[in-house]
């Protein structure tokens, strides 16, 4: 991938500038009364440019900045934000999230995560790789992989292509003495194509998103599987209803997966609106099946040594052999459920699907007849209930063979009967997510169609 001469990395010295300045916020809001504080902030550069039919429709370079502060009066707590972090914003800015803190009720769960829960160690993930990308390279990028999509017969319009290069600066500290620095890159490619005939037209798109511009897939090899994926689509018909085995492919499942996390999530907990709740400890999956936290992945898209409040990650099963082993919380629902915080304030950290034996085309025969989901659509999923209802299209499946496309239809069941009825996962694990999973093949779903 093109790569420019290195230019000098002062991301060190701008992170030692942030640092400076949670710091100094943080024994300002002390002695403004404040019994706990915590900072974050951030800098965000990109380049982000779009080609459509060979000529350049948008080029957006961004640098943006970010300071959150939220200040603890004994149990009440008052948050305030600001994008500029000239002198007298931060100072504003305090004194807004202390006004705020002294006209909140107070609230037994909030406050700092415990400060025995800190990171003190803090490894080299490998997640910085600036990508030194002029913007007239990144157009050429662009329309090379529009071309080499277009170049397929069959395809006859595109949605365009996209570059984006990202690079992101943070500082996460607090009033235990805690100063979490992260720096990390973030780069993807993409591009849509429509293909077109007598009968109708299908759209379809592919994409890359990397830690380092280095592992990128070749601009000829994404407009190829952009270009194929189309093609495939074309002369796609609905089915009548009926109940099948239903194979997600990674890109797919990887929302099967999130939804697993939603219901087990702290907030939803608390809410008593999940259709998981009290479920720790019980079989929610086949006891073949585990799901595992990695928050030290090189590379990875969600790695990190410590969570929004500087709780150290590790490593953790989220399913062991079937079994709902924990939930996912930050401090606040850990307080709220009497438990203990997982290091999740924030979000997951690398979780992952362990995958099994088959490939793609293993699972098809395995599956023998039945729907395979490439796409879905719609919001028809209820964590509170488990009820699952998506707009849907793929490919119907006879004799572990891709035998036509399918469209317009809808798949049906509940979440907690297809994650006990999950047959297999798939060797082919998509990795450009913080939620790695293969192909994922279920027992049996109702599709509705014609």
């Amino acid at each position: 991938m093109t790569q420019l001469k290195p230019t000098q990395d002062r991301s060190n010295d701008e992170l030692d500038r942030l640092a400076q300045l949670a710091e100094d916020v943080i024994r300002r809001a002390r002695a403004a009364g404040a019994s706990q504080a915590e900072v974050a902030a951030s800098i965000d550069t990109g380049l982000n440019v779009n080609v459509r039919l060979g000529e350049v429709e948008t080029v957006e370079h961004t640098r943006d900045r970010g300071f959150g502060l939220t200040v603890y009066f004994g149990q009440r707590k008052g948050s305030a934000s600001t994008a500029d972090l000239n002198a007298d914003s931060i100072q504003a800015t305090l004194e807004q999230a202390c006004a705020i803190a002294r006209y909140t009720e107070e609230d037994p769960a909030s406050g700092l995560a415990d400060a025995s829960r800190m990171a003190t160690e803090f490894p080299d993930l490998d997640l910085w790789h600036p990508w030194r990308i002029e913007t007239d390279q990144a157009i050429a990028l662009g329309k090379q992989i529009e071309d080499a999509g277009r170049a397929h017969a069959g395809i006859t319009n595109s949605d365009g292509a996209s570059v984006q290069m990202g690079e992101s600066l943070a500082v996460y500290a607090n009033s235990h003495g805690f100063l979490g620095r992260e720096r990390g890159t973030r780069h993807s490619l993409s591009v849509a194509l429509i293909a077109g005939d007598d009968d109708g037209m299908q759209r379809d798109y592919w994409y890359d998103s990397v830690r380092s511009a280095d592992d990128f897939m070749s601009p000829q090899a994404l407009g190829d599987k952009a270009a194929q994926r189309t093609l495939a689509r074309m002369g796609a018909r609905s089915l009548s209803t009926r109940q099948a085995p239903v194979l997600f492919t990674p890109d797919v499942a990887r929302g099967l997966i999130g939804h697993l996390i939603g219901a087990v999530s702290g907030g939803a907990l608390y809410r008593r609106a999940s259709f998981l709740l009290d479920h720790a400890g019980k079989q929610v999956m086949p006891s073949w099946m585990n799901i595992v936290e990695r928050p030290f992945l090189m590379r990875g898209q969600g790695s990190g040594a410590f969570d929004a409040e500087g709780v150290a990650t590790r490593d953790s099963s989220l399913i062991e052999s079937g079994v709902l082993a924990r939930y996912v919380l930050g401090s606040y629902s850990a307080r709220k459920l009497g438990l203990q915080s997982t290091g999740n304030a924030g979000g997951i950290h690398n979780m992952i699907v362990e995958p099994g034996q088959d490939d793609f085309a293993a699972l098809l025969k395995r599956m023998g007849t039945g729907l395979v989901v490439t796409e879905v659509m719609g919001q028809g999923v209820s964590t509170v209930t488990g009820d699952y209802s998506r707009g849907a299209a793929g490919f119907w499946v006879e004799n572990g063979q891709i035998v036509y496309p399918v469209e317009e239809i809808t798949i049906a069941a509940n979440l907690r009967d297809m994650y006990a009825n999950i047959v297999a996962v798939g060797s082919d694990v998509d990795h450009r997510s913080h939620l790695l999973t293969g192909s994922i093949l279920l027992e049996q779903m109702t599709i509705a169609g014609e």
